[in-house]
């Protein structure tokens, strides 16, 4: 760890308050506290990141570049202050000064720059770089006002703007010396040379100005600063003074408003052609600016000779949001700088790498060519020109067979598939979890893992132990360091030392008293914010992610029903206190999305309310779930419910982060949680429900008949009533779309997608096996105990490895 003088930042903490707000400790508020100390720590850092780029400078290395449209950041100050190793010693400055570290703490907003998994893993992967010592940083967009706020209001989800730029952030720093312009539109002009070459350009287009503002990617127990480089949008000539003059108010400002509204908000609602152009700039936007990033610093070392720029650069694509990026390169390249067809093709074709984040077929992003082409004229053609060259390739290799050329075309039925691209174009693609890359293997992308077999492998994900259990968990981090001593915070296999403890009963009871003190904890948070009353001696029972229609929050709720019932109707049927957490947020255009989050409220607002059950169960929607919010559930967490539909999650990584935490997992054989039941044993945990191959037979057979299970099951008949006979609703009409969706189908779809009725009665008897089972209290120690000893596979340190092994091929930056 770095060495720090307790007396140096006190020092410059007290000038940094004088200087900047004019004010000392006793007379500053809250917010200035958080900001001068956060900014005081960033001097503390700023040798070593300035170091670290110096490196990179003087010894040219290849580097890999992470294009994600999100980066879910959460707070920074605790995180970077562990990893620098200085946590408790600025504690202690601030204590001298009469000032509660948690409270300046709490003043943090959570960066708003991310949603769920997909952006919460690249922020663990850019912590697990810094940390290994691997060059590797990560470019997105600067969301002024992140995706949403949620609140809840009268049982539904309402969504503001989150306002985490209302102040400014003092972990970033603005590099207006180092913006560029992104076009959009305009015509494409050609002309040829004295060879009869094409020199093609953009006249007319809307010109976007792309300010980078750079963050510190703090590696644990080391000197290495990475980077996150955040694009901010606005108009280089936005403001029209004449029209102002002229009293034309709005329209003065309008080129201005129209550039702004790129980086504005992440995932706009896009269920109308503007919206699905917004997003479209939005991943132009920041593509375009991180490759023009890229090859002018490349230019600047080398001049315009490309032939060590993939030697150099490897660019990894997040999913399908940045793909965009293969034809940009192929235009900076081409237009810029006057390389063949085939010259930029061959670069490009080797700097990038895709991970496919979905099985879902509709969560394939695709464009249509009106809005792609009116939006990016010259980028549409070179994707024409791809597509072309690549189906004269399967002409050769499939001759007649039309319809995989149909299949398999990048262009086709008036949309450009973007993963289609993306395998294309790329020389790895990988998948995230071992299920999840066999079944795009042998079934959602089989045309192409035959086509490219070479390109496809796996890295299952993780998360990074320094932010899920050190700075979330300090408690069970300690408990751990006593049981094994130091090591596991960069080496998480070290974990397995822990399993000499699982028997232990003093050990036993130790962990039990830091789980109950941790829900006390969350009880305590959810008692002052949202006025929650919790049992700490209950069951915690939490299923904490994204909420969509494949992750079955409706399969949970639905069960809730059906225990409430049986309390109340059954007197011998007593089971053990129980409160279910849901924290999630629907997508804003998502409405039967939306509509479980209001009957997950609705049927909260009535068993709370009704003291027949009071003391035995408890319904908690915990209101704007975000990375803060998650470090306080994780830790309290006593099942963690994984029951997506098997074959339909990618990976998952919230199963990780509670295995982490000692919770057991309730789940179906889907995503990651095959491979954490390989890891923790299947004795410790909770498995139910149908298999991806029964599945697969189900939907090959045309044999789904959800009706069958209503019939020979009265208690989920009854629950399912219950949706439209007024007991939950008065109009019969709220929740009706959800009764029909399982029973009926609808939108052209068939009934029950995703299996709900079906897995019932097995999800039941897990949940009764789980009730069962936590009465005997040490053992369930021991089952959480080994839980966490087996989860060294988890940490992104080793996905990281995994990258750098099979894919990357990076090396260890050495000071």
């Amino acid at each position: 760890m770095m060495t720090f003088d307790k007396e140096q930042f006190k020092d410059a903490l007290t000038r940094r308050l004088k200087r900047q707000y004019g004010k000392d400790s006793t007379q500053t508020s809250k917010h200035d506290l958080f900001d001068a100390v956060s900014a005081t720590a960033l001097d503390v850092i700023m040798p070593n990141w300035m170091e670290t780029r110096r490196q990179y400078t003087n010894k040219p290395t290849r580097q890999v570049y992470y294009l994600s449209a999100e980066f879910l950041m959460g707070r920074a100050l605790s995180n970077n202050l562990i990893n620098m190793g200085i946590k408790d010693a600025v504690a202690e400055v601030l204590k001298d000064l009469d000032i509660d570290y948690n409270m300046i703490e709490d003043e943090e907003p959570d960066a708003g720059l991310g949603n769920g998994g997909l952006g919460r893993l690249a922020a663990c992967f850019l912590d697990s770089l810094a940390t290994l010592d691997y060059p590797g940083h990560g470019y997105g967009i600067r969301y002024e006002y992140g995706m949403f706020e949620q609140h809840i209001e009268n049982g539904y989800q309402v969504e503001y703007p989150d306002c985490w730029l209302k102040f400014r952030d003092p972990w970033e720093i603005k590099r207006s010396d180092l913006a560029v312009s992104v076009v959009f539109g305009g015509h494409i002009s050609v002309r040829r040379d004295d060879t009869g070459r094409e020199h093609f350009a953009i006249d007319g287009g809307e010109v976007v100005t792309a300010t980078p503002f750079d963050m510190p990617i703090i590696g644990f127990d080391t000197k290495t600063v990475n980077t996150l480089r955040l694009w901010q949008a606005s108009s280089p000539n936005g403001f029209d003074l004449q029209l102002f003059n002229n009293m034309e108010y709005s329209r003065a400002v309008e080129r201005q408003t129209s550039a702004e509204n790129i980086s504005r908000v992440l995932y706009p609602n896009d269920s109308g052609p503007s919206g699905k152009a917004l997003r479209l700039k939005q991943q132009y936007f920041f593509t375009s600016a991180s490759l023009q990033d890229l090859v002018r610093n490349y230019v600047n070392t080398y001049g315009p000779d490309f032939s060590q720029f993939a030697d150099l650069h490897v660019i990894q694509l997040n999913d399908t949001h940045p793909v965009v990026a293969i034809p940009e390169l192929m235009r900076i390249l081409m237009d810029n700088h006057g390389l063949s067809w085939e010259d930029a093709w061959d670069v490009v074709t080797k700097t990038f790498a895709y991970t496919n984040h979905t099985i879902l077929a509709e969560a394939l992003e695709k464009w249509p060519i009106d809005i792609f082409q009116g939006l990016l004229p010259r980028i549409y053609q070179i994707v024409e020109e791809i597509n072309r060259r690549f189906l004269i390739s399967l002409r050769e290799r499939y001759p007649g067979d039309y319809e995989k050329h149909d299949r398999m075309s990048i262009i086709g039925h008036g949309m450009i598939r973007m993963a289609w691209l993306a395998i294309h174009g790329s020389f790895s693609v990988n998948g995230v979890a071992a299920l999840h890359t066999e079944i795009l293997k042998s079934h959602e992308l089989r045309d192409w893992a035959e086509f490219y077999p070479e390109k496809f492998n796996n890295k299952t994900n993780g998360v990074t132990q320094r932010r899920w259990l050190l700075s979330a968990n300090p408690a069970l981090a300690n408990f751990i360091t006593e049981k094994i001593g130091h090591g596991w915070e960069k080496d998480l296999s070290q974990l397995r030392k822990l399993e000499a403890f699982a028997d232990d009963p003093e050990a036993q009871q130790k962990f039990l008293d830091i789980k109950r003190a941790d829900k006390q904890k969350l009880a305590q948070y959810l008692k002052v914010t949202q006025n929650e009353f919790l049992d700490p001696d209950s069951i915690f029972d939490m299923q904490i992610k994204r909420l969509h229609e494949y992750k079955r929050q409706l399969l949970n709720v639905l069960h809730i029903m059906y225990l409430y019932n049986r309390i109340l109707e059954e007197p011998n049927f007593n089971p053990p206190p129980r409160t279910y957490i849901f924290g999630a947020k629907a997508a804003s255009g998502y409405r039967r999305a939306k509509t479980i989050i209001k009957l997950i409220n609705t049927v909260a607002e009535r068993i709370n309310n009704d003291r027949r059950v009071k003391g035995k169960l408890r319904v908690v929607f915990v209101e704007n779930y975000r990375v803060s919010m998650a470090e306080k559930l994780f830790p309290a967490s006593d099942v963690s419910e994984q029951i997506s539909t098997a074959g339909k999650e990618a990976s998952g990584t919230s199963n990780m982060k509670f295995m982490l935490n000692g919770a057991l997992t309730l789940g179906t054989m889907d995503g990651a949680n095959i491979e954490i039941v390989e890891e923790a044993g299947r004795e410790n945990a909770f498995i139910f429900g149908l298999t991806s191959d029964e599945i697969l037979k189900i939907e090959h057979e045309h044999s789904y008949n959800p009706q069958k299970y209503l019939d020979r099951n009265p208690q989920l008949a009854k629950v399912m009533n219950q949706l439209i006979d007024g007991t939950y609703d008065p109009t019969c009409q709220l929740f009706k779309e959800i009764y029909d969706s399982l029973v009926y189908g609808v939108e052209g779809q068939r009934p029950d997608v995703y299996y709900v009725l079906a897995d019932f009665d097995a999800y039941v008897a897990a949940q009764e096996k789980v009730a069962e089972e936590y009465q005997d209290r040490n053992n369930w120690a021991r089952k959480a105990i080994l839980n966490i000893a087996r989860s060294g596979k988890f940490s992104s340190d080793r996905t990281i490895e995994d990258y750098v092994r099979d894919i990357w091929k990076l090396e260890k930056l050495v000071f």
